[in-house]
């Protein structure tokens, strides 16, 4: 068993991901794996990260596939008997023109983005070490999201009481209403990508509650933060910011010193705690 210390980011063959785990590749001390669903495009980016002199390895991790989150889970544990720092940056978005019938967005979108987040985190989580780091891709996005949902349901996100459970429960809710096409009248926001994001923040607030709760001898950070609006295929050529700069907020999340006591549980952008 290596006692190389290890960093994980999801999602990362191009994009932000990619620019994060370039950026972990030069300050990280230890092995960073680049994840991707495919393996020929994941091979394909570690090689381009080794053309810029940077030496990245490979998993295959397809975050809507519970054996692939599970054989990254065994592997990690058997080679490093556990993991420094997760970045769940894996994520899906339609495109505003997209045709698909509202519904399917929603149901598509939180299977990755929220339960597919969920399925890694509790696979994963418990085997990050003492003073390790976890960061959770989220957007601003479900800030804004939180403001187009009905009073009651926002009282409910922003609880600091919300279980986990409760949270899977509204999240399958908001896809169960938009198939009757009563999620407007129930309160719910016109965007499945918001919705799944609003999930990933108030997970984050849970999953660092329960570490405060279960492990609090072990200094884990973990955070949700929005990268910004990059310039990726998700958000297209007009947004203002470069993938290495959307990569800021996650990699400093990720890097936190480990005599720092916070952020923890918190929702940062540009590297600065957000009001939830």
């Amino acid at each position: 068993m290596s006692n190389v210390p290890v960093a994980v980011v999801t999602g990362a063959n191009k994009g932000i991901g990619f620019a994060i785990v370039r950026a972990l590749c030069k300050q990280f001390p230890g092995d960073v794996y680049l994840t991707a669903r495919d393996p020929g495009r994941g091979q394909a980016a570690v090689s381009k990260l080794q053309e810029e002199g940077l030496r990245a390895l490979f998993h295959q991790l397809d975050i809507d596939d519970l054996q692939s989150i599970r054989a990254l889970r065994d592997f990690l544990k058997e080679k490093y008997g556990g993991l420094n720092v997760l970045v769940n940056n894996a994520g899906i978005a339609f495109k505003v023109h997209d045709t698909a019938p509202f519904a399917v967005q929603a149901e598509v979108t939180l299977k990755t983005n929220f339960f597919g987040t969920r399925n890694v985190c509790i696979e994963l989580l418990p085997l990050v070490k003492p003073y390790g780091r976890v960061v959770n891709v989220s957007s601003m996005v479900s800030s804004s999201a939180l403001g187009g949902c009905s009073q009651e349901l926002q009282q409910k996100f922003r609880s600091d009481t919300i279980t986990e459970d409760e949270l899977v429960e509204l999240m399958n809710k908001f896809v169960e209403d938009t198939k009757k096409s009563v999620h407007e009248k129930e309160g719910w926001p016109n965007t499945a990508y918001g919705v799944s994001k609003i999930g990933v923040t108030v997970l984050s607030r849970i999953q660092a509650r329960m570490l405060n709760e279960k492990r609090k001898g072990d200094h884990i950070l973990l955070n949700a933060c929005c990268p910004g609006w990059v310039r990726t295929d998700m958000a297209g050529p007009k947004a203002p910011k470069t993938p290495d700069e959307g990569a800021e907020t996650p990699v400093y999340l990720a890097l936190l010193p480990s005599d720092a006591d916070g952020p923890h549980g918190q929702f940062l952008s540009n590297k600065t705690v957000r009001t939830w």
